[in-house]
């Protein structure tokens, strides 16, 4: 049977229930078979926005693939109107058949169509998505820190002329949270917006989980005015050994609005009682954690890895959206395996944006898009990409002058799994 492929409607409640069944198929998680479950995970599928489709044998989805509505924060602060991409599956028994390619280049074309400047995802494999022009555009570092050897005060607490720290529960975080978030955003590359959703998922109110839902420990800073300026999530396993205490603070999320609000957080964090050890979860790639250590040593890597993967839609958008290190201008020949995005362009740039336009000039750096997935937030280097064969340079120092316009002082994260 030739599979027929269609986007997943509430007016079809079945198609909602086998598509739901194929994600859990397709990530090897216990499949979904409570009704109330279902029609919870079939709620997900139809807020604004969404767009599920899925491969169809008969009543039985046998694969899937979900994009939604999304803003992505660029350099410079400014945001884009960008395609994410989530619930990629195919059935182990479907595989090599064409259905993700079928999907996947029918959902970019639309994208394109709709006026997206450029597509997203997280990638659960690596090897899936650059032969459809994606790229890593973000990396994340988890760190495990001991906190007695630390060197960090213990006993530290805040002072009071610097504001307050506060225990809150879920609702409270849903109240403030979607606010702290978008300041924090506004200043943080590779960051995408959240929905309600989004924010009941994180605190308990919407949960799918097969086992119960456990409160976990949300800590708010607001600074002497009063206002929200950071927020850690994080849940302890109150281990004891021998008659003392092994606790391990396991952080699922930590927010804040600058710097100096990110290394309160941590001080606090490392000071719990208790509390030996921090698992940081995913932290910014260049986060100040290890730097604000007295014993940086005491901070280990636990997992690095790349995070949000990134593909142009509307290039000269896109190029246009972010501002530059400097003036400049560059050549950039960019080839799409979709055909989505490719064309040579010029680009203009300055620290108050980019303008790029077609141009039949002589291209200063060939690339891909997915090499310039990493380039474009600042993550990756141009001289990095010549050197390892995935650029090329058509004129001297071209890879010098990209990264002069591309470099960044801090480097880009997004803080979602989506």
């Amino acid at each position: 049977m030739s599979p027929h492929f269609r986007t997943v409607t509430d007016d079809n409640p079945a198609d909602g229930d086998a598509w739901v069944r194929a994600v859990s198929a397709g990530f090897l998680s216990p499949p979904e078979s409570n009704p109330r479950g279902l029609a919870q995970r079939r709620e997900r599928l139809d807020v604004p926005g969404s767009r599920p489709r899925g491969a169809f044998e008969g009543d039985r989805c046998v694969a899937t693939l979900r994009s939604f509505d999304q803003r992505l924060t660029v350099v410079g602060g400014r945001e884009v109107a960008a395609n994410a991409i989530s619930a990629v599956t195919v059935l182990a028994t479907h595989r090599r058949r064409g259905l993700l390619r079928r999907m996947m280049t029918d959902d970019l074309a639309e994208a394109r169509e709709r006026g997206d400047v450029a597509a997203t995802l997280v990638a659960t494999e690596y090897p899936i998505y650059g032969r459809f022009g994606f790229g890593a555009a973000s990396t994340f570092t988890a760190w495990r820190v001991d906190a007695s050897r630390s060197g960090l005060d213990p006993k530290w607490s805040l002072p009071a002329n610097e504001g307050s720290l506060t225990f809150v529960d879920g609702a409270e975080v849903r109240k403030v949270g979607p606010e702290l978030h978008e300041r924090f955003r506004r200043g943080q590359p590779g960051a995408v917006d959240r929905s309600e959703q989004v924010w009941q998922l994180r605190t308990g109110a919407l949960w799918f989980g097969p086992d119960p839902w456990v409160e976990p420990f949300h800590v708010l800073y607001r600074d002497p005015a009063g206002v929200p300026q950071g927020l850690a999530t994080f849940a302890t396993d109150n281990a004891w050994r021998e008659g003392l205490p092994e606790g391990t603070a396991s952080v699922r999320s930590l927010l804040a609005t600058s710097p100096a609000v990110e290394a309160l957080l941590w001080r606090f964090l490392l000071s719990i009682d208790w509390v030996v050890t921090v698992d940081s979860g995913r932290t910014p790639p260049d986060s100040v954690l290890p730097l604000i250590l007295p014993n940086p040593r005491a901070a280990r890597i636990r997992e690095q890895a790349d995070h949000l993967w990134l593909r142009p839609l509307d290039l000269p958008a896109l190029l246009g959206a972010r501002s530059y290190a400097t003036e400049g201008e560059l050549v950039l020949d960019v080839r799409d395996p979709l055909g989505l995005a490719e064309g040579r362009y010029l680009l203009t740039a300055s620290p108050e944006g980019g303008l790029a336009v077609p141009t039949t000039r002589e291209p200063d750096l060939t690339l891909p898009t997915n090499a310039l997935a990493g380039l474009y937030l600042g993550d990756e280097s141009a001289a990095r990409l010549v050197a390892a064969g995935l650029a090329d340079e058509g004129t001297t120092r071209a890879a010098s002058r990209a990264d002069l316009l591309f470099r960044t002082g801090r480097r880009p994260w997004c803080p979602d799994i989506f």
